[in-house]
């Protein structure tokens, strides 16, 4: 069931993205605040299609006991925090390298954006932070790491994440031509550095607002950058070093608690 969710969710929201969205700017011009608010709600594809098919994908439970299992996790304000942190200064980071390399000041890759900053919190959370994660952290997730290890689960989750967005690749980028390639590259590397930055907060603290709050952080910056490729291919740089960091500390925890059960295993009386 679990590549029927997948293939699903791939479908209605290509379908959503260029039916709805496509229709509405094309046939009826509608403003730039009416099309971000339909953006939205395609975003709710990953949800609107668990929820419709939940009896398929979630036999034996109610939608009410799967969400109280998705954020029944104990939360630890103190990593919360470390999470955001990283996924703001991933952001920040990259912005204030390119900043040194092409001689520009950090204001001048930022703008207020179309929107009021209320206006543009308010769409940064009811997008994908509350759209999305249901379905790619809520249900593909404990599938994944069931099945799979740390590293390839969270790899896994990035690339089914980032092909999901395929079609805003073409129809919501600023970039066209040789540019597509670092692009599309970035895109891959980066929502897989994010996964694995939820996964690695949410193998301990299993709670659903991890991937919310880290999808947020990521988000919301946007809103108000002004970048050109560049920033993607440096932004890839620095979440493949995230990645490689989090694999370590993982290898280090996993080894710890292996020679934790090595020694109490030798520590056992005889029979």
């Amino acid at each position: 069931m679990m590549k029927k969710y997948i293939i699903a969710s791939y479908l209605v929201f290509w379908f959503m993205v260029l039916g709805i969205c496509g229709t509405a700017s094309m046939v009826f011009h509608c403003p730039p605040v009416v099309m971000r608010i339909l953006s939205n709600v395609c975003a709710w594809a990953p949800t609107i299609v668990l929820l419709v098919g939940f009896k398929k994908f979630c036999p034996g439970i109610t939608v009410k006991q799967f969400y109280k299992k998705a954020f029944d996790g104990k939360i630890s304000i103190a990593t919360l925090l470390i999470a955001a942190f990283i996924t703001v200064c991933a952001t920040m980071g990259t912005v204030s390298i390119l900043s040194a390399i092409q001689g520009k000041t950090l204001s001048s890759y930022f703008s207020l954006g179309t929107y009021p900053f209320w206006a543009s919190f308010l769409f940064s959370i009811t997008t994908g932070p509350t759209g999305e994660e249901s379905g790619w952290r809520g249900y593909v997730r404990p599938y994944l790491n069931a099945k799979y290890s740390f590293f390839k689960a969270s790899l896994l989750q990035g690339i089914i994440w980032a092909f999901w967005h395929t079609v805003l690749w073409f129809v919501d980028s600023d970039f066209m031509g040789l540019q597509m390639i670092p692009y599309i590259l970035s895109n891959v590397i980066v929502m897989s550095g994010l996964c694995f930055i939820m996964n690695f907060f949410m193998e301990k603290h299993d709670n659903l607002v991890y991937g919310i709050v880290v999808h947020f952080c990521f988000n919301f910056l946007y809103c108000f950058l002004k970048v050109d490729i560049w920033f993607y291919v440096i932004l890839s740089v620095i979440y493949i070093a995230v990645i490689a960091v989090l694999c370590l500390i993982k290898a280090k925890q996993t080894g710890a608690q292996i020679a934790s059960r090595d020694k109490l295993w030798k520590q056992r009386p005889e029979a």
